[in-house]
């Protein structure tokens, strides 16, 4: 029986230790002993491995002797055959099947305790451990494999990904939304969340100055793009917390409003959102000017923006999406041409193709090769779309209807 028990305790605690989880016990070692033990061992698997087969392999060669030796003097070869039978039958429910599944489900509450005793057990035997991984590292080395190479423990976004969705019950799900989004920022650019340049507001120095005063008691926006004559003659930024006192001092004048300009700071339109916050840490910006490979304005990205795409969107007013998308009683959905793919995908629950155009308007335009008219119809990934206006040649507004295969489950399930 301590032969079985001793059996069961090698197969049992290899499995446990094999089945640790690597993250969770380095953080479990800064607190528990056991667990910074046990991350020693696995550290060295080979030893570990070496010193558990030699206790395992001792202990099942008695077994074995004493079972053939029983049944030898209690019945000749017969015994020594039924034995051998039962010994087998009893070595792998009881020292093997048993005491791994135990293991395997009960990993922590096995593994810590017994790397107490390995850790004892190396010290004495490592000697013998030292003979058997030179031997053992050496045939190793025949079949083509670096024994002192181990698999890099490190997780991909994607990895990382799925041990957040399997975390789901353990981790709020608000919590979880931005963990996944702060994955995803990586493969995001800021050409995917930029503000179209068609949707850039601005003020025109080339203006009257009247007009431009005018503008500027009646902006929404704390800061001001100011260019000369087009876009793409960009002269910069403008706070508004740095002219406001002087337009009650009476004191505002063109020179001194263009003195205040900031430079304006560019940026390319494949930069990863993860590098644009770095750059706007960096820099303390909370804007960049996005441009293509010519150097021609596409957009603007703000900091906000960035923000939003970790903790959603900072307006709790319904308005905001009513005025984007505007989902009708039987279905359909009123979208505003401008609006990201992306934010539709995120808002209304669908799948609509993102690795191309930007916005819905690009999306259909790319589709159908040509300016859309009212009343033209397409099918976009099963999602059956409307245009319904047009103005200088981009959609305004379109209606989308439920993707057809959902529709006709529907119908099937009723």
């Amino acid at each position: 029986m301590i032969l079985f028990l001793m059996s069961a305790f090698f197969s049992g605690t290899e499995t446990a230790l094999m089945s640790l989880n690597r993250y969770k016990l380095k953080h479990l070692s800064k607190k528990n002993k056991g667990a910074k033990l046990a991350m020693q061992l696995l550290q060295k698997p080979d030893r570990l491995i070496g010193v558990i087969l030699i206790g395992n392999n001792l202990v099942n060669i008695l077994i074995t002797q004493l079972a053939t030796y029983l049944g030898f003097r209690l019945g000749g070869s017969a015994g020594v055959a039924i034995a051998t039978g039962l010994l087998t039958l009893a070595l792998l429910v009881f020292a093997e099947v048993t005491p791994k599944t135990i293991a395997a489900l009960r990993s922590e509450q096995i593994a810590l305790p017994a790397s107490y005793i390995y850790v004892v057990m190396l010290k004495f035997a490592y000697p013998l451990v030292w003979v058997i991984n030179i031997i053992a590292n050496t045939v190793v080395r025949l079949v083509g494999v670096d024994p002192n190479v181990t698999d890099n423990q490190s997780l991909s976004p994607e990895e990382l990904k799925t041990v957040v969705n399997e975390a789901s019950g353990l981790i709020p799900e608000n919590h979880q939304d931005m963990l996944m989004r702060v994955l995803d920022m990586e493969s995001t650019t800021v050409e995917d969340i930029m503000i179209p340049r068609t949707d850039i507001s601005g003020i025109d120095l080339a203006d009257d100055w009247n007009d431009i005063e005018e503008q500027i008691l009646r902006s929404n926006f704390t800061r001001l793009l100011m260019y000369r004559g087009s876009i793409n003659n960009i002269v910069g930024f403008l706070h508004l917390r740095r002219i406001l006192p002087l337009f009650h001092e009476g004191k505002m004048d063109r020179e001194r409003f263009e003195n205040l300009i900031s430079p304006a700071h560019f940026t390319p339109e494949g930069v990863p959102l993860t590098q644009q916050l770095i750059n706007f840490q960096d820099e303390r910006r909370r804007m960049s000017l996005v441009v293509d490979e010519y150097g021609d304005i596409q957009g603007l990205v703000t900091l906000e923006d960035i923000l939003e795409e970790i903790v959603g969107q900072f307006s709790t007013s319904p308005a905001n999406f009513d005025y984007e998308a505007k989902v009708n009683e039987d279905g359909s959905i009123w979208i505003e041409g401008a609006m990201h793919i992306r934010d539709i995908n995120r808002q209304l629950n669908m799948e609509l193709p993102t690795d191309g155009a930007k916005t819905i308007n690009g999306l259909v335009t790319e589709e159908l090769g040509q300016i859309p008219t009212p009343g033209t119809s397409i099918l976009i990934n099963d999602y059956p779309m409307e245009i319904r206006k047009t103005q200088n040649n981009v959609i305004k507004t379109l209606i989308l209807y439920p993707r057809i295969n959902d529709h006709k489950r529907t119908e099937e399930t009723e």
